[in-house]
């Protein structure tokens, strides 16, 4: 298995005990200790067992804990000191008051982006969108927070192909579109907490019968994760109350720019199809 910690965490969650999981979340939210201190120094701050953190290690297909922590040395690399360093100086910053609200909420959402960028299984998003790109169809859902991200990406994707639609849009049956999804089609869901129940159980349903599933959330406690095909776990911290989706954002449209750079000329075709359409309608200023 040559995955991401990330990846292999959220895709083994389920089946971790209690301390397992403890320890995977020790080691997502802390990869700069893991990679850097020894297992008895992590374990003394984590406050579980240092063979714990080796039975996680091999619960989601590493040999031995160093495999793990060499994983973790390996995507922080060079980064280790100046991400410590912007982090420290940022808390700093706004514990003495330097910085206000937005200050602080920018850089979080810069520092999210950097993480998303160091810790993206590339070979996993690229091979998600090989998996869409030959579905017959693609549904979308996303409720609660997440329905404004989902009818962009529905936006967006409508542009270059013509067999991606929202689940469960303006009143419509969740069921009647979930209910012909097979081998050949595909879910997206993106959700984040308070996780839509909606949401999880079209993903368990859509994986029953077949079809390929993508989840995007922010944690591996998301219950969605068990039942998906590619999931990707995006950073959303903030000192915002609610969830930033600036990750989220940012990880749909380099899917949907991935799809038209490899779709051909079909894909540009369609787009000025769409666009001379939008024109003579008059849905768009011409002037």
């Amino acid at each position: 298995m040559n995955s991401s910690f990330e990846h292999r965490l959220s895709q083994n969650f389920d089946g971790l005990s209690d301390k397992l999981r403890q320890a995977g979340e020790y080691v997502a939210a802390h990869p700069v200790d893991t990679a850097t201190r020894s297992l008895r120094a992590v374990a003394q701050d984590s406050g579980l067992a240092p063979a714990t953190f080796s039975r996680l290690a091999r619960a989601i297909g590493y040999q031995s804990f160093e495999g793990l922590r060499e994983a973790m040395r390996e995507k922080i690399g060079q980064r280790v000191n100046s991400f410590a360093d912007r982090a420290a100086r940022l808390q700093n910053a706004h514990e003495a008051g330097e910085s206000g609200f937005f200050e602080a909420h920018v850089g979080a959402c810069q520092n999210n982006l950097q993480t998303l960028l160091r810790d993206m299984d590339q070979d996993l998003l690229e091979a998600a969108v090989d998996r869409l790109q030959a579905a017959r169809n693609v549904l979308l859902l996303g409720a609660l927070g997440s329905t404004g991200v989902v009818e962009y990406l529905a936006y967006m994707a409508h542009f270059c192909t013509g067999n991606w639609s929202m689940a469960s849009r303006m009143g419509a049956s969740l069921g009647a579109g979930l209910a012909d999804l097979d081998a050949r089609d595909a879910l997206i869901v993106v959700t984040k907490p308070p996780f839509s129940t909606r949401s999880i159980e079209a993903a368990q349903l859509a994986a029953g019968q077949g079809a390929y599933v993508v989840v995007i959330t922010d944690s591996h406690r998301c219950p969605a994760l068990r039942h998906a095909s590619a999931g990707f776990v995006v950073p959303t911290d903030s000192p915002h109350f609610y969830s930033s989706y600036v990750t989220t954002m940012v990880l749909v449209e380099a899917m949907i720019g991935i799809m038209v750079s490899r779709a051909g000329p079909a894909a540009h075709q369609r787009i000025a199809r769409v666009e001379e359409s939008s024109r003579r309608l008059g849905e768009v200023w011409d002037g």
